[in-house]
């Protein structure tokens, strides 16, 4: 029997169809590996930032276990990124190029995944490279390649999307169980990194509905609950599942608006600052954030574009094509989805001034985004369906031409009909379907007919039997033949604006990801480390905030921060001379900045304390109940022991003989300190008692 690929080699090749296939997907490959490089480069001007530090100190201070697994953090679950911080803390230690390696990794797999998506989806075509170029390029994902913390979470969701649409377009296509299979892998897959994933569930149900089932939407909803039911179930169970196990460990992150303002502000931040200046090359400005990635800040001039790009191509590919409408309103589902998301868990809080405009919150709609451009510009391919009988069929040979003639003779029964036959190639033949769908076998689903927009075929370029009723291919279907030149290069035009658009927002994105006080903080530790005494010790006190905020306390101590550090400061609770790391990571001989001692009556001495005697001292200003570091200076004619109490805190210290000091920690408040020789045949004067923290020593 002759193949299906053996009988149309002869076939022309469809109008509008630029490029061969192996064209388009060097062209693809090309495109994906000059958006891993660029993106790989941007991302290693940077460094860690905030949360990265605080996921790397959990994953040095655990073993690896179960319970470090899948401990939440903020709220999140996400087993598979700690499991990925965990082996490269323990292997590698502090450092941001594995980081930058894994997310080019996943950058690569995701443009792969998704072009394979579109050559399973969608017909054979050139501008296939549009949807990819977005999903590649879009500025919206540029934190979830730079910045560790969003990529652990968005890269593995956007791979788990793009493999459940993907294997579920599959099962549409051809019926087989083993594509429900790669389905529930690939939600597994988004759940063990990231609990958002959660939204691959309605989105690959109301794009099934959107492309693939006919009629109303009340019809449309039912046809893809009654057609394809396998995939609802297993995906109910495993939402439920997850849902039950997820909920059970969490806390309710949930928040409430304070005004029908907050709201407003929010939506038109999100959809005006955000999603759609990022759609087309956007946002263009950015306004820097610390050590984080920037927020969007785009210029008016820059949303009113946006807008209006994003409607013009939505009016268009509507006129063009009947699914472009659904694809559309498939997004703006799914836009409503994440805001609504986004408001629940952000408004009402300290943040939600510029929830909306960050870009990582909405980074996941860029692949939706490309789905539905794709579907509305390119169209969606014909579908084998497997619950569609056939008649049987003959080979077609290479020499024999594919015409009306040959049509009728390989398909008897559907000719007789006088209706025109469909062609649809499979299992190695072309054979023809039925015009009019048979009456269902009990055991099988109702075949549906394929969209108008889509062309009769599957794989193999074979022209219509009538070629009238296919619709004209490319972007240029609808326009009258002599306004196709000055549309062509307004096309042209737009997309050169949206690619230099894309290149100076991503360049403006790197200038700032690219300033990093965390990294210049560390590098000068290391140095001033390695040429430090051995002797060189400090009291625990948090780093800069621009590095770790102090919203993340307690793992914005130095004594955590550095727990990935290969040689590490020493830390201790009393010493006589400390040093401390002052706020660009040099090593500085420490003192204490807060209340000191009112001066002491007798001069030459100040406060003079003998053996067990009590001596009150009170302070310029009190202090509030909390953990403080006391340096005392004094001059003692011999060595013994001391205690000093402040408020209810007490801690002893040992006295030697001479001019000393002594740095201590103490719990403790009030406005006055006591001082009590404890051992000792001992003279001991004081005028020199500072109760606050640590600081540089003014030169």
């Amino acid at each position: 029997m002759a193949s299906a690929g053996a009988g149309v080699s002869a076939a022309p090749e469809r109008p509008g169809s630029r490029l061969s296939g192996d064209r388009i997907a060097t062209a693809a490959l090309v495109m994906i590996a000059v958006s891993v490089l660029w993106r790989a480069q941007v991302a290693s001007r940077g460094f860690l930032a905030a949360d990265d530090y605080v996921l790397i100190t959990q994953a040095a201070e655990s073993r690896l276990t179960v319970e470090h697994l899948f401990a939440l953090y903020n709220n999140h679950l996400m087993p598979g990124g700690r499991l990925l911080i965990w082996l490269v803390t323990e292997y590698v230690g502090l450092a941001y190029w594995p980081y930058v390696l894994l997310m080019a990794i996943g950058q690569a797999i995701l443009g792969i995944t998704f072009f394979r998506l579109l050559r399973r989806m969608l017909r054979p075509s050139a501008l296939l490279l549009l949807p990819l170029g977005l999903l590649l390029f879009s500025p919206l994902t540029l934190e979830a390649s730079t910045w560790w913390a969003v990529g652990v979470n968005m890269l593995p969701m956007q791979i788990a999307m793009v493999l459940a649409v993907s294997a579920q377009v599959g099962y549409v296509q051809t019926g087989r169980r083993r594509h429900l299979v790669t389905l529930a892998s690939a939600l597994l897959l988004g759940l063990f990194f990231f609990e958002k994933s959660i939204l691959i569930v309605p989105l690959v149900f109301l794009l099934t509905a959107a492309c693939y089932a006919d009629g109303g939407p009340v019809r449309a909803i039912w046809t893809t609950i009654r057609r394809w039911w396998p995939s609802w179930l297993l995906l109910t169970v495993l939402s439920l599942g997850f849902a039950a196990a997820y909920l059970g460990r969490s806390e309710s992150s949930l928040r409430r608006p304070e005004s029908v303002g907050e709201v407003f502000s929010f939506l038109t931040q999100m959809f005006g600052s955000t999603v759609m200046p990022g759609l087309v090359g956007g946002p263009w400005q950015w306004l820097g954030a610390g050590d984080g990635a920037p927020v969007a800040s785009p210029p008016q001039l820059g949303t009113w574009v946006g807008w209006t790009i994003v409607a013009a191509v939505v009016a268009a590919t509507v006129r063009q094509r009947r699914r472009a409408g659904r694809a559309w309103l498939l997004l703006a589902a799914y836009l409503l989805m994440v805001a609504g998301m986004l408001a629940a868990t952000r408004l009402g809080s300290a943040f939600s001034g510029v929830a909306g405009g960050v870009p990582r919150y909405v980074s996941d709609v860029v692949v939706v985004a490309a789905i539905c451009l794709g579907v509305a510009v390119v169209g969606l391919a014909h579908r084998t369906d497997p619950t569609v009988p056939t008649t049987p069929t003959q080979p077609v040979t290479p020499a024999q031409p594919v015409t009306p003639a040959v049509i009728a003779s390989t398909t008897p029964a559907v000719a007789a009909t006088g209706q025109p036959a469909r062609l649809v190639s499979g299992h190695g033949v072309i054979h023809a379907e039925a015009p009019v769908d048979p009456e269902p076998d009990p055991g099988r689903a109702a075949p549906e007919p394929p969209p108008a927009d889509v062309p009769p075929t599957n794989q193999a370029d074979v022209p219509p039997t009538n070629p009238a009723e296919s619709p004209t291919p490319g972007l240029l279907g609808p326009v009258p033949e002599r306004y196709r030149e000055a549309v062509t290069v307004v096309l042209v035009l737009i997309l050169v604006a949206v690619g230099l658009g894309t290149v100076w927002t991503t360049a403006r994105y790197g200038d700032e990801w690219a300033a990093k006080s965390g990294r210049s903080y560390i590098d000068t530790v290391r140095i001033e480390m390695a040429s430090a005494p051995p002797d060189t010790v400090f009291f625990d006190a948090p780093v800069p905030d621009n590095v770790v905020p102090r919203l993340s306390s307690p793992y914005n101590l130095q004594s955590r921060f550095f727990r990935a550090f290969g040689t590490r400061p020493t830390f201790v609770d009393e010493t006589d001379n400390a040093s401390v790391l002052d706020d660009l990571g040099r090593i500085q001989v420490a003192t204490i900045v807060g209340s000191t001692i009112q001066p002491g009556p007798q001069e030459g001495c100040g406060y003079r304390v003998g053996t067990g005697q009590t001596v009150r001292m009170p302070l310029n200003e009190p202090r509030f109940e909390w953990h403080w570091v006391v340096r005392i200076g004094y001059l003692s004619s011999a060595d013994g022991t001391a205690t000093l109490r402040l408020g209810d805190g007490v801690a002893q210290f040992p006295i030697r003989k001479g001019l000393n000091q002594r740095f201590f920690r103490i719990t403790g408040g009030g406005d006055t300190v006591e001082l009590t020789v404890t051992s000792g045949e001992v003279s001991l004067c004081t005028n020199e008692i500072a109760i606050g923290d640590p600081a540089p020593r003014p030169e």
